[in-house]
């Protein structure tokens, strides 16, 4: 597919995607997405033998929607790391249908499960709706700054949005996620679906939401910026 029809595409898709990630409720089947009133007995059932607990936090594109929950990015994820030596806990917490202003009205329920580090996967819903990329910035930098005084790591996956929306606008949008990154000396995915969007065999029939081929690449992407937060998180005193 050249970049004219890929181009195409996203714009066909924009409409559905907006239905998709922004009005779908929470899946059921995400039995590791936890609500704020679960999350009192998420934190019990940890092992404390795990060399950390790491949560990931965002919209459907985390939660895993329409993928068995063993298949979406968090799961894969925690095996790939115990595969590889590192036991540490990944909990799933996306919110399908999540803005960045969903994100920041509950990241401090998210601190009751004492993450280490945490996945900030959030803001393609706020381009979607329109969104003004200065409240968006606000949001997750307001996210940043409670959780880095906690002390808890931050990887930033950065998104992007179509170009239906505007020149103007899709800049504006995607220099939020380095501006934020480099103020608060952040680890930087620069696009969390790399690789992944628009690519019609990766995705699902509404065009946007990863099948499980496509979250097993974006955890083979994203694996390298983890690893730089383990050993972030391993480097303090």
């Amino acid at each position: 597919m050249n970049r004219w029809c890929q181009m195409m595409l996203w714009t066909l898709i924009a409409g559905c995607l907006g239905i998709c990630l922004s009005g779908c409720k929470p899946q059921t089947q995400q039995a590791s997405q936890s609500t704020p009133e679960s999350a009192a007995e998420v934190p019990a059932q940890r092992a404390s033998a795990d060399d950390g607990i790491i949560v990931a936090m965002g919209d459907s594109l985390t939660a895993g929607l329409g993928v068995p929950e063993a298949q979406a990015y968090p799961a894969r994820l925690e095996r790939k790391l115990r595969a590889d030596g590192y036991p540490f806990q990944v909990i799933n917490a996306g919110v399908s249908g999540e803005t960045s202003s969903g994100a920041r009205t509950r990241t401090e329920w998210m601190l009751t499960l004492k993450p280490d580090i945490v996945i900030l996967e959030t803001g393609a819903n706020d381009g979607l709706r329109g969104v003004d990329p200065g409240v968006m910035q606000e949001n997750i930098d307001a996210i940043v700054k409670t959780l880095q005084a906690q002390n808890v790591v931050v990887v930033l996956a950065g998104m992007q949005m179509v170009r239906n929306l505007g020149e103007t606008y899709t800049q504006a949008f995607a220099q939020v996620y380095p501006h934020i990154a480099q103020e608060y000396d952040l680890i930087l995915m620069p696009f969390f679906l790399k690789d992944v969007g628009s690519k019609p065999t990766l995705n699902q029939d509404d065009g946007i939401h990863p099948t499980t081929a496509g979250y097993e690449i974006i955890v083979e992407n994203l694996y390298p910026y983890v690893m730089q937060a383990i050993e972030k998180l391993r480097d303090r005193p």
